[in-house]
């Protein structure tokens, strides 16, 4: 599972910062991709990654302002063109369907896989046997939500060499204990998966939100996340100018990360006023208050390893 930044600006585009979007990897989990936001000029920033559009399965929007939502429509266009074929589902707040019905129908576009739209309200908006996604309202000038995005724990670490004790040999029967499969075998004798499997691995969390003001529901997506996204609009000190655009300031940010223990917080939404070498100092505004704080830049990518495992470099 990797989190990589295919836009980390605010507002609109920057020559440092392009506007958001941000890319979740779960090529081993699924083998796709999940996009959460398409500012204007995704599909051009994804030109120089090695995501697949084809991969791409998923796309969550937070809001409708247009630096969040400009590049969709080019992105799914082009991605008929790049051999993707399967469905996409795009989930959002009320409003996304006509914008996107309105945009592909007025240009007469034709899309080669099915497109489902799916208009959100705040609860789970997604799950399966791998994942689930919450979504809650945050405060900001329009409808806002922020997503948790939540690993169900895995099976544990078979134990093969037990297993061999016991007389079973590496085959379809060891997939079947580590699917969690109670087996019978030849001669009779009934394998229990729970003896012959490590302690469960707890599933990862990822925390994404939209644009918002210092907010609860911030706190309570974000509780115990493995890592935090959460937009830094403008520095401490600006505490009134962010409440009067609904954003937050870095300090805001990190109170939320605190609060709600993550454990990695990482700004980004910056504003064009801050400069590359201003970087840095917002950095260390955040980590006054959380100090695990790391800054988004376009083309960055975090992993976030299972648990047990070390951050791959």
């Amino acid at each position: 599972m990797d989190v990589f930044f295919l836009g980390t600006g605010a507002g609109m585009p920057a020559k440092l910062r392009n506007v958001t979007s941000i890319a979740l990897k779960l090529l081993e989990e699924r083998g796709s991709v999940w996009l959460f936001d398409a500012g204007e000029a995704t599909q051009h920033q994804i030109l120089h990654t090695s995501i697949k559009p084809r991969r791409i399965e998923k796309i969550f929007v937070t809001h409708l302002h247009g630096d969040h939502i400009y590049g969709l429509p080019g992105l799914l266009s082009s991605r008929s063109f790049q051999g993707g074929e399967t469905e996409v589902t795009v989930y959002g707040p009320k409003g996304i369907r006509d914008f996107l019905q309105i945009s592909l129908s007025i240009s007469q576009t034709y899309l080669k896989y099915p497109l489902k739209v799916v208009d959100i309200e705040e609860g789970i908006v997604f799950e399966d046997e791998q994942f689930s996604v919450e979504a809650r309202l945050l405060d900001h000038g329009i409808m806002s939500y922020g997503y948790r995005v939540a690993e169900k724990d895995r099976p544990g670490t078979l134990l093969a060499d037990k297993l061999k004790e016991a007389g079973v040999q590496p085959g379809p029967i060891f997939k079947k204990i580590k699917d969690g499969e109670t087996v019978t075998l030849e001669d009779g004798r009934v394998i229990e998966p729970n003896e012959f499997l490590g302690p469960a691995q707890k599933g990862r969390v990822v925390t994404i939100l939209g644009d918002t003001r210092f907010c609860e529901n911030a706190i309570f997506l974000a509780k115990g996340a493995d890592l935090l996204v959460h937009e830094a609009t403008f520095a401490k000190g600006e505490d009134q100018l962010a409440f009067d655009y609904f954003h937050s300031t870095t300090h805001q940010a990190a109170e939320v990360a605190k609060r709600a223990e993550v454990k990695q917080l990482c700004l980004t939404h910056i504003s064009s006023r801050y400069d590359k070498h201003a970087w840095r100092e917002l950095v260390k505004e955040a980590a006054e208050v959380f100090s695990n704080t790391d800054i988004a830049e376009d083309f960055k990518e975090i992993n976030i390893p299972l648990k047990g495992e070390k951050h791959l470099p």
